[in-house]
């Protein structure tokens, strides 16, 4: 019981001091943490805070993806599903086949039997034959809807992996992908041998907004900046969310250059929004984005990658200017 009330208290030590809200699935990685069940979770979790890196709700929800998720379960219930389906099927077309090979021989055995100077014998044939018939049509009967159900269960199954695939990748609250996924590209394309680039595009005012007007403002900033980010980086790369007030674009097989020119695209997209108090009719302030760009150096992965395009961003907000380039 003590050691369960220290480890309840670590928890929330923990929680408390990267000031992450006590949702489950942050106690549950954080507990996990605590534990030291998952050593490659706590290399991560050590790693981060060795670099100095923002502990918050949206790496947690990566690491948990990485370590912890439990959606594979379902995946793979949904599958076993469908391979049951088939198993039956494929048991159903192997008992057609032989009743088709049997139907045959009975065909041709029938038509041996028959002799018009034997009636008896010519009835019996036929009936044999009748009732082969029979039996065959049943057994097609059968196998149509074995494949009526499996075709209606690989729909639905079908769905249900499309909504799953969508909420494992995609953020809910800005429609842009989550961080491990982001992860997960930045392996592939490094085993394509692509250079990579990555945008971190930071809302400087985010916290103005939430402080002043409230969550539900902050809410529709944030969504009108995903938004414009979907716009001008949809067809070239990959737009995610990596941070509360933060985003990071990759981008495959493009130079630094053609990089800073998409980054220069969304910030003048931004500028462009107006936003008005519903309540108040006042006008409110524009938005200020801050821009980093970075070019992957001897197979960075995906953290070391973000973490230099946020840092050339915190760089731009420095100097004043509206982008920086790491490395230039």
């Amino acid at each position: 019981m003590a050691v369960a009330q220290e480890k309840m208290t670590n928890v929330c030590l923990f929680l408390e001091r990267h000031a992450l809200p006590p949702s489950p699935l942050n106690y549950q990685v954080a507990y996990t943490y605590i534990s030291q069940s998952k050593q490659d979770l706590n290399k991560a979790i050590d790693e981060a805070i060795s670099q100095n890196a923002n502990i918050d709700s949206v790496l947690i929800e990566q690491l948990y993806f990485e370590f912890l998720n439990e959606g594979h379960t379902t995946q793979v219930s949904m599958i076993n599903n469908v391979n049951g389906v088939i198993d039956s099927l494929s048991r159903n077309a192997q008992s057609t086949e032989k009743q088709i090979v049997r139907f045959a021989g009975q065909v041709s055995e029938c038509m041996h039997s028959l002799d018009e100077n034997n009636v008896e014998q010519s009835r019996q044939a036929l009936d044999e034959l009748t009732g082969q018939t029979a039996t065959l049509l049943e057994q097609h009967k059968q196998f149509k809807l074995e494949l009526s159900r499996a075709k209606k269960l690989h729909e639905k199954t079908q769905k249900q992996l499309t909504q799953l695939r969508k909420q494992h990748i995609i953020d809910p609250q800005t429609g842009l992908y989550k961080r491990h996924y982001l992860t997960q590209q930045t392996q592939v394309w490094s085993t394509q041998e692509k250079s990579i680039c990555a945008i971190a595009i930071q809302i400087d005012n985010l916290d103005h907004f939430v402080d002043n007007y409230g969550d539900v403002i902050g809410e529709v900033i944030l969504s009108k900046v995903a938004k414009q980010v979907q716009k001008y980086v949809f067809q070239s790369g990959l737009p995610g969310r990596t941070a509360k007030d933060q985003f990071t674009v990759l981008l495959a097989d493009i130079d630094p250059e053609t990089a800073n020119v998409i980054a220069e695209k969304v910030r003048n997209g931004v500028e462009k929004l107006r936003f008005v108090s519903s309540k108040s009719g006042i006008k409110l302030p524009g938005i200020n984005l801050s821009l980093g760009i970075a070019q992957q150096i001897k197979n960075d992965n995906f953290n070391q990658l973000a973490k230099k395009a946020s840092q050339a961003a915190f760089k731009a907000r420095s100097l004043g200017q509206s982008s920086f380039t790491a490395g230039h």
